[in-house]
Parts: structure tokens; C-alpha cells; sequence
């Protein structure tokens, strides 16, 4: 019964996110398509086929313009505070954006770094940075890292919580780390520099 349920979980979260940016695209292609296909038509005469998808990446490429402006950075996180006040939205929303955030070049404070953890029963595993923090047990701060450690997907994994001293930072780059975990660690290099 457990294991139903841990894999009904993991299933769960590995399908919504990917089901939720299909269905969106499909949705916003539907959007697109239906407001241009009647101005298209009558600007040109006839149907042409494809035009739908193209006004459907030109609208993203210039929602993506609008969002890094700074007024429309500012509207739009207006209207996402709003948004996020609805529960289910919430619910569904708030961990997909946090997790594709992360990955994002312009984030500053998402997996930044490719890090290997030493584990006394695992041996090394590999992981994205994700916090530096202190805690205090009554000797003082102690600094602690935050480690990401992907088990199915990348949109599930561990938290790890360790010391400096046991991480080791490999000339790895965030991308290509990816494709390590995509790729079950097929596409780890022969040499690494640590």
C-alpha cells in the first residue's frame, strides 16, 4: 500500500506540471489562432497554415519582452499576487513557477551551482545548491548548505542538509547537469575536476 501511494504521488507530481504546460500551450495556441485566423483571412484572402503558430510564439516572445521591462515587470507581479489568492491556483501554480524560476539564467538565487555531496551510504550524490544558511545549537552558527538532489524528472527529489565540509563542487554546469539527471547519469563526463 505504501508503495502505491509513493508511486501515485510521484506519478501525480511528475504528470500535472507536464500536463498543466501542455494544456497551456495548446490553450494559448487556441487563444491566438482563433483572434488572428478571421484578421489573416480577410488581410490575405485565404487560409495559410502555420500562421497560428507563428502569432502564437510572436505573442510569447513579446509577453517575455513585457515581462522584463520594468513596468511590466511590476504589473505583472501585480496581477500574479492577485492571482495567487486563489487556492487552487495557488496550489499548482506556486511550486510549477518556483521550480522553472529556479532553472531560469536570470534567477539569482536558483540552482546555481552543481554540487556532490558525500554520503556515507550512497557514496556521492549529485545535486544543485539551493541555500546557505546558519543554525545555532547552542555552540554557536553553524554554516549549513540546502541541496537539491533530483529523483524522478527533476520535479521531484530530497533536500539534503549537510556541512561544507562533506560538498565538493565539480566543473559541472547547471545545464549539463541536467542532461546528467535526464539522462540517468549516461551523460556524465569520463573525467571530472573537482
Amino acid at each position: 500500500m505504501q508503495w502505491l501511494r509513493r508511486s501515485f504521488l510521484a506519478g501525480f507530481f511528475v504528470t500535472v506540471p507536464l500536463f498543466i504546460s501542455v494544456a497551456a500551450f495548446i490553450w494559448i495556441f487556441g487563444v491566438v489562432d482563433g483572434l488572428t485566423t478571421p484578421f489573416y483571412d480577410r488581410l490575405l484572402g485565404r487560409r495559410i497554415p502555420g500562421l497560428g503558430i507563428l502569432s502564437t510564439t510572436a505573442a510569447i516572445v513579446l509577453v517575455g519582452a513585457f515581462a522584463t521591462n520594468v513596468i511590466g515587470r511590476r504589473i505583472l507581479q501585480r496581477a500574479e499576487s492577485w492571482l495567487l489568492r486563489v487556492p487552487v491556483f495557488r496550489t499548482i501554480y506556486a511550486p510549477v513557477k518556483q521550480l522553472v524560476v529556479a532553472f531560469s539564467p536570470e534567477n539569482e538565487a536558483g540552482f546555481k551551482r552543481v554540487v556532490m555531496v558525500e554520503d556515507a551510504r550512497r557514496g556521492y550524490v549529485m545535486g544543485f545548491l539551493t541555500r546557505e544558511f546558519t543554525v545555532d545549537r547552542g555552540k554557536g552558527p553553524e554554516a549549513l548548505l540546502a541541496v537539491y538532489v533530483p529523483t524522478n524528472h527533476l520535479y521531484l527529489g530530497d533536500i539534503v542538509i549537510c556541512d561544507r565540509a562533506s560538498v565538493s563542487y565539480p566543473d559541472i554546469a547547471v545545464q549539463d547537469a541536467l542532461r546528467i539527471f535526464l539522462t540517468g547519469g549516461m551523460a556524465l563526463p569520463p573525467k571530472l575536476r573537482i
